[in-house]
């Protein structure tokens, strides 16, 4: 079981960066693929950026150049540099890992709100 602890959302204004945190604890044997995604209201969860254990990293287009992704693998943890914030990045980000314990699991975090106004 891998339990997924997300921190850093908040207030941004426009134009503004925030950085997410998600640490993984748990018993498995190794972490794939760790993520985040997105849920805006009445919208489907989006991916937003994943990184797996070797450093490949995939994208949404709307955040190209303005977010990042990182990852320790020595702490289990994934973080999302976001810079240059929209309004529409306002959503509440989702961590998401693909773990290896025999079989592949996915797990997800709770969930932090992220909202960019002025």
């Amino acid at each position: 079981q891998v339990r997924l602890v997300e921190s850093g959302g908040g207030l941004v204004q426009p134009g503004g960066s925030l950085r997410l945190s998600c640490a993984a604890s748990g018993s498995f044997l190794s972490i794939e693929r760790m993520g985040w995604y997105r849920q805006a209201p009445g919208k489907q969860r989006e991916l937003v950026a994943r990184i797996t254990s070797g450093g490949s990293t995939d994208y949404a287009d709307s955040v190209k150049g303005r977010f990042t992704i990182s990852r320790d693998n020595a702490k289990n943890t994934v973080y999302l540099q976001m810079n240059s914030l929209k309004p529409e990045d306002t959503a509440v980000y989702y961590c998401n890992a693909l773990w290896y314990n025999g079989i592949y699991y996915d797990s997800w975090g709770q969930g932090t709100q992220v909202t960019v106004s002025s």
